[in-house]
């Protein structure tokens, strides 16, 4: 990566989240983890993500939120149904996106992945917006840390397998191989 201050992107809204810390030392961000999620489950639009990773979320608005309320979790991007880009923790920081994971054998992927979170489920069709904003914020990614390339773009599924399925079959990865590579 090039500089903390190159740490929070100017493309997306910045929303600090307090649940990252320090990666470890010496550590080198060379993986890229694509994620879904949606609150309450299947339903689009709100705060209420935000709110989850800014560990404001109230329990009285759905009861699925008592559920989750506990867990301090955070990405470093989260991409809308309408392309907007959200950022929690600046890319230098250690979110707490993967959880008990492995890649290649090294476990514990927070210590050296980049997390972005689809605002969707494993079922439903992302939009043509989020692909064209996944894809525009993957390479100001891979520019930002070029150890990341563009075969250590993964799942959260592929680094978690039977713990985790997202982005799940609704998740087109040729197209968005494809948008990559027209950036």
């Amino acid at each position: 990566m090039k500089t903390p201050s190159e740490s929070w992107l100017s493309v997306a809204r910045q929303c600090p989240s307090p649940n990252c810390d320090e990666r470890p030392g010496g550590t080198d961000i060379d993986l890229l983890v694509i994620h879904n999620i949606s609150l309450p489950p299947a339903q689009f639009g709100g705060s209420w993500i935000e709110d989850f990773f800014l560990n404001r979320l109230d329990v009285s608005r759905h009861p699925y939120f008592r559920k989750i309320s506990h867990l301090k979790v955070s990405a470093h991007f989260l991409v809308r149904r309408d392309g907007e880009i959200l950022q929690f923790v600046p890319l230098h920081k250690r979110a707490w996106h993967a959880g008990e994971s492995c890649f290649q054998e090294r476990e514990r992927c927070n210590d050296f992945s980049v997390g972005i979170e689809l605002e969707g489920t494993d079922e439903l069709p992302y939009t043509n917006a989020q692909y064209r904003s996944l894809a525009r914020l993957s390479q100001i990614i891979l520019d930002a840390c070029p150890r990341i390339t563009r075969d250590r773009i993964v799942g959260h599924e592929h680094i978690a397998p039977g713990r985790k399925t997202d982005p799940g079959p609704a998740f087109d990865w040729g197209r968005y191989h494809s948008l990559l590579i027209q950036q």
